[in-house]
Parts: structure tokens; C-alpha cells; sequence
């Protein structure tokens, strides 16, 4: 059977990727009257089935509001008024709406993910799953073209921009590799994740200081928790068994004021290892970097998510500017404009990181239990810190007015 011609499809916008930042520009760009379609080199069960943490700053539960995505959010989120801090055996909360009259929502990015894709239906944004990007061409010019290929044929987007939204091994960052630069810190550590049947040891998430290293505990149902151990970097998994990871877990995290951490089934098992990563100019022509292409945190305070949803925000504002008034200033301006947030947020995580994890040096310890007990200590630095992490504003609203 000879291969079927290349279906051509012709947009406004062609945007690489079908998670939180691409399917988020979808929404803002429709709400607009900007046309867009969305590539997405897996398949739909496979996205809506992809497990990872989502803790939700105020600001990213705002604009899902302003979106019409937020129902299942609000009736299934656990609201977080800040988050629990164990050092020396004693359990303190750092309550940051006492301090901003915020909240951080837990919802599983799956679940941000199906919400969207359930609401672009009516909106006329359509996703095409099982479609793999494969080249973009034409970034110079203002027709570029998104080259793709599904299952049984091969396809091309053309279109005036392309929002990269596919990652940091995606083809849209290497297409703009040759003209930006990238910054890193890769962190000599680890998180060795565990999913368990046990109870959580707080309603919400805690970090345990350790000098021994940082243990996380997080819930995720009344009898189901999500727990980290800091690791050295290379660490491998199988020499990790449960009963040395249970130990090593009541190790760091015992306290006088507490019951012993409750061990259980062990029934999924991780390693993610730690860096940040910043991409500088987001901007190469007509193709935008979001998200993940463009930057990279460690999980520490939970920022990766909800920095997504702010590059479409200031993208989003940008083109519809374009496309209402032909203004060009606001796309030429989206990369200063959603780098100012990414750097605060950076430097956020860095601060968290470095006051929760172990560094091998004798000033370490010391120093650490300081920050931590100004946090506890002064409402002026537990506020600054409460800010950040139930999210600083936006730049802009993604709305062009």
C-alpha cells in the first residue's frame, strides 16, 4: 500500500506538547479567538495517566478559574495553608496564609491535565495525539512549519509562531539550541521516592531536616503517602531494599513530639536527580520556549507546574496583543518578561534546597539549623518565604486588554 501523502493543517499557533503549558496557551489562546493546534507525540490515555506531584500556587488556581477548568479542582484539592519543618526532634508549621491569606492546592498534575483536555472541545483548540514533532523549520521566517509523524502518516503544521511546550529533550528546544544559552547547577543529590501504604505522618506535606540528609512525607489518601530520602547522585535503587529505606526514613525523621514514622507496602520506587536549569533567550524567531524547554527546578517546593502556567500567561498576553493591535513589542518582550518570574522562583528553590538537603562540609549543619530556625522564629522571613511559595503574581494577565 503506498505511504499516504503529508497532511498539511494550517493555524495561527502550533504548539509542540500536550502538557500543563501547552494545553493552558490552548485554553488562553481560544478564549481569544486565536486559533491553535496541539501536537502531542503521545497517546491520550498515556497523558492522562502520567503520575506526577501538583501542588498548585494561588496564582495557578486563579487563572484555571478565569480558564472554567477548575471544578474537579476545587471539590477534590486538599487546600495547604503552608507546610510542615522537622529539625532537632521538634515539628513546627510554617503557616503562610496566616501571614499572605493564600493557600497551595494538592492536585495531581494528571488530573490538571484531563481537566484541560476535557474543557478544549468546544473551544476549537484540537490535540493530536500520537503525533510526534520531529523537525521544526522556518523559525527565521514567519511561516514556520512543525513537521510530524503519527502511526500510519506524516503531517505538517504550518503556522505564524510555534510555542514549544515539549520538554527539555524536545524538538523544539534542540531546533533553538544553536541560538540560546543554557545555564546549570546539577546538584550532587537525589530524591529516592517511595509510593506506600501507610499513613501520612501530617495533613500536609512535611520536610524533615536532617544532618543525616532531608526525608519528605507527603499524602496522598487517609492510608497512602508519598515519601523522599536524600541520596548521594548515583545511587542505585537495588541496593536500596524497603527495610533499609523504612530505617533510614524513622532515622531522619524521628522527633520527641511525634509517634514513630508507620512503615508499609512499598509499592512504587524512584530516583530523580536534582538540577536547575535555565534557558536564555526563550525566543528564537518565531518559536517560543514554555515550560520544561525552557527551564528546569528541583522538586523542592513543587514550582515546575505552575512556572509552565505562567510562560503561557506572558505568551498568551503576548499574541493576543498581536493578533488585536499587530503589536510586536509584547512577543519581542516574552522572554524578559517570563524570565524576571523564573529567576525569583530559582532563587526560591535554591534557598529551600540548600536549607533542607545535606552538604558535605563541617560549616553545614550550623548553618542550615540557622535558616531554619529564622523561619520558624521570624514572621518577616517566614513571610517572604510564604510568598514564594504560594506563588508570587504573575507577569502578566493572559489576557491582551
Amino acid at each position: 500500500m503506498p505511504t499516504p501523502p503529508p497532511q498539511r493543517i494550517r493555524t495561527r499557533v502550533a504548539v509542540i506538547g500536550a502538557g500543563p503549558a501547552g494545553l493552558s496557551l490552548a485554553h488562553m489562546l481560544a478564549l481569544q479567538g486565536v486559533d491553535a493546534v496541539v501536537l502531542e507525540r503521545s497517546s491520550e490515555e498515556h497523558v492522562r495517566s502520567r503520575v506526577r506531584a501538583g501542588v498548585l500556587e494561588q496564582s495557578t488556581v486563579d487563572v484555571f478559574d478565569q480558564l472554567g477548568v477548575s471544578a474537579d479542582l476545587h471539590r477534590e484539592a486538599l487546600r495547604h495553608k503552608g507546610f510542615y519543618l522537622r529539625f532537632d526532634r521538634a515539628t513546627h508549621h510554617l503557616d503562610f496564609h496566616a501571614d499572605t491569606g493564600r493557600n497551595a492546592f494538592v492536585y495531581g498534575q494528571a488530573k490538571v491535565v484531563g481537566d484541560l483536555i476535557d474543557a478544549l472541545p468546544g473551544r476549537a483548540a484540537p490535540v493530536i495525539f500520537d503525533a510526534e514533532a520531529v523537525a521544526v523549520e522556518g523559525i527565521g521566517t514567519d511561516r514556520p512549519e512543525v513537521h510530524f509523524r503519527t502511526p500510519n502518516s506524516t503531517g505538517v503544521v504550518e503556522a505564524d509562531f510555534v510555542a514549544g511546550c515539549d520538554g527539555f529533550h524536545g524538538v523544539a528546544r534542540a531546533t533553538a539550541e544553536p541560538h540560546v544559552r543554557t545555564v546549570q547547577r546539577v546538584y550532587p543529590f537525589a530524591w529516592l521516592g517511595i509510593l506506600a501504604h501507610s499513613t501520612p505522618v501530617t495533613e500536609e506535606g512535611m520536610y524533615s531536616a536532617h544532618p543525616d540528609g532531608l526525608s519528605l512525607h507527603s499524602m496522598r489518601g487517609p492510608q497512602l503517602s508519598r515519601q523522599y530520602l536524600q541520596v548521594p547522585h548515583d545511587t542505585d535503587l537495588a541496593h536500596w531494599s524497603d527495610e533499609r529505606i523504612w530505617k533510614e526514613l524513622r532515622h531522619r525523621s524521628a522527633a520527641d513530639d511525634a509517634d514513630e514514622l508507620e512503615t508499609g507496602e512499598i509499592i512504587e520506587r524512584s530516583l530523580t536527580r536534582l538540577r536547575s536549569a535555565v534557558t536564555e533567550p526563550m525566543r528564537v524567531g518565531s518559536l517560543f520556549l514554555l515550560g520544561d524547554a525552557a527551564h528546569i527546578l528541583p522538586p523542592t517546593g513543587a514550582k515546575g507546574l505552575n512556572l509552565a502556567v505562567s510562560d503561557a500567561c506572558v505568551l498568551s498576553n503576548a499574541l493576543g496583543g498581536y493578533y488585536a493591535d499587530r503589536r510586536t513589542d509584547l512577543p519581542d518582550a516574552y522572554s524578559a518578561t517570563a524570565l524576571e518570574r523564573i529567576w525569583q522562583t530559582q532563587a526560591f528553590s535554591w534557598r529551600l534546597t540548600s536549607a533542607l538537603h545535606r552538604h558535605d562540609d563541617e560549616f553545614d549543619w550550623p548553618l542550615r539549623r540557622a535558616r531554619l530556625q529564622r523561619w520558624v522564629a521570624s514572621e518577616t522571613a517566614r513571610r517572604e518565604l510564604g510568598e514564594v511559595y504560594l506563588g508570587l503574581p504573575f507577569p502578566t494577565d493572559w489576557r491582551y486588554r
